[in-house]
């Protein structure tokens, strides 16, 4: 209890994340690996390509036989041969000399370069005339001009895109060494809480924490696991947390976490062997009772019951912590962010962090940021925002006409 509402900063909490142990690994096939996070580095095991290939459909020639020429003084070339696709040509092209290829194509010995073929005019079926001089290099890619070999092709921690996955599959790579996805519990607690497919009775709500959240951890690219809802039973929380311990890589309790009388996450985390309270506390807003507990080598969030604290807290704090258990190292700066121009003054309280909801528009040539204000148990200000602004803990808010940087709900 002596780190009861001990209130740390944004950076004091993210100094804790290299204490907790990353999920373990395994290896799936490149179709399973999209949004996946890289265990171990991919190196190059060939150069790509490994032949010199046309970029357009044209001549290839030497270079050096095309310089000079011009509309009015065009180049006369000998045809050699033609080179279909997949061939590899068995000829060579010398000094005016010159091979039919197409987008793709293997270029043959002693070519440099792809005259395009709107450069040039059949002469008979000999020759061609050719209007216009290339430098070695033009319209071809080299060998390894994609990739050498044993360049690191995709870092460890970068989690892995479309682009991606292709680019293993252009190295022959049937499976990629991964992550496991972490599996994240999440418990509602309340005795106002009651299940979505129930009519609440007055003074009673539905269970919405859940549901965002798990569409939360969905997006982190984690597995949402839902332990159901718990009353304000010190005996029935200490339970679900205890088992959502041990089969859960990390757990997320909503409720409980501020200083009410009848607030039991404190006092259940407290009960459990080998846990530790790192946090209770964080100088943001909204989300300032958040909790942090360290349950063997494991994560326990507690986080506000106000839904719009509790996903905020999320984004801004636990959704890093994903990222890391993840495997992730390869960040995003910023996450995604785009400048836009504050429509009102917003005050700010010196010595915390404040997340004010946007809504962005366009109007006079201009991207705005319209706050949309209310309190933290309002949904509807997640729902009309499309992002977050920060106003730092040493500022005493924002002006009207500042630009500021919009972090994009994904």
């Amino acid at each position: 209890m002596d780190n009861f509402f001990h209130v740390r900063t944004i950076d004091q909490v993210f100094d804790l994340i290299p204490e907790f142990p990353r999920v373990d690994t395994e290896t799936v096939s490149i179709e399973q690996a999209r949004d996946r996070v890289l265990a171990t580095d991919i190196v190059a095991t060939e150069d790509l390509p490994d032949f010199p290939r046309a970029t357009m459909d044209g001549y290839a020639v030497r270079a050096a036989s095309t310089f000079g020429a011009t509309e009015s003084n065009p180049g006369l070339m000998t045809l050699t041969g033609s080179i279909g696709m997949g061939q590899k040509p068995d000829f060579s092209i010398g000094i005016g000399e010159a091979a039919r290829i197409a987008t793709g194509g293997m270029l043959p010995e002693g070519a440099d370069a792809v005259v395009m073929i709107e450069y040039t005019d059949p002469m008979d079926d000999d020759a061609i005339e050719v209007y216009k001089s290339v430098a070695p290099g033009t319209h071809v890619v080299g060998v390894g001009e994609d990739f050498s070999k044993n360049e690191i092709l995709i870092p460890a921690g970068k989690r892995l895109r479309p682009q991606e996955i292709g680019l293993l599959a252009a190295f022959g790579f049937q499976t990629a060494p991964v992550y496991r996805k972490p599996r994240i519990g999440i418990i509602s607690t309340g005795d106002e809480i009651v299940p979505i497919h129930e009519l609440p009775e007055p003074g009673k709500i539905r269970d919405i924490n859940t549901h965002t959240l798990s569409g939360l951890v969905a997006s982190a690219g984690a597995i949402p696991v839902s332990f159901g809802l718990v009353a304000d039973h010190f005996e029935d929380l200490q339970q679900t947390c205890v088992r959502a311990l041990q089969e859960m890589d990390m757990v997320l309790v909503s409720g409980g976490s501020s200083v009410g009388t009848r607030d039991f996450t404190i006092q259940a985390l407290s009960a459990i062997p080998d846990s530790h309270i790192l946090v209770h506390g964080i100088a943001i807003s909204p989300g300032k009772p958040t909790i942090l507990a360290r349950c063997g080598n494991k994560a326990f969030w507690g986080l506000p019951g106000h839904v719009v604290s509790a996903m905020v807290v999320f984004l801004k704090i636990v959704n890093p912590w994903i990222d890391h258990i993840a495997g992730m190292t390869q960040q995003v700066p910023g996450k995604w962010t785009i400048p836009a121009v504050l429509t009102r003054n917003v005050p700010s309280v010196h010595g915390r962090t404040d997340y004010i909801r946007v809504r962005l528009f366009e109007q006079d040539g201009a991207r705005w940021a319209e706050p949309i204000l209310g309190k933290s148990g309002l949904i509807n200000t997640m729902v009309k925002s499309d992002g977050l602004i920060e106003i730092g803990m040493n500022t005493e808010g924002l002006n009207q006409g500042t630009v500021v940087n919009v972090e994009l709900f994904s």
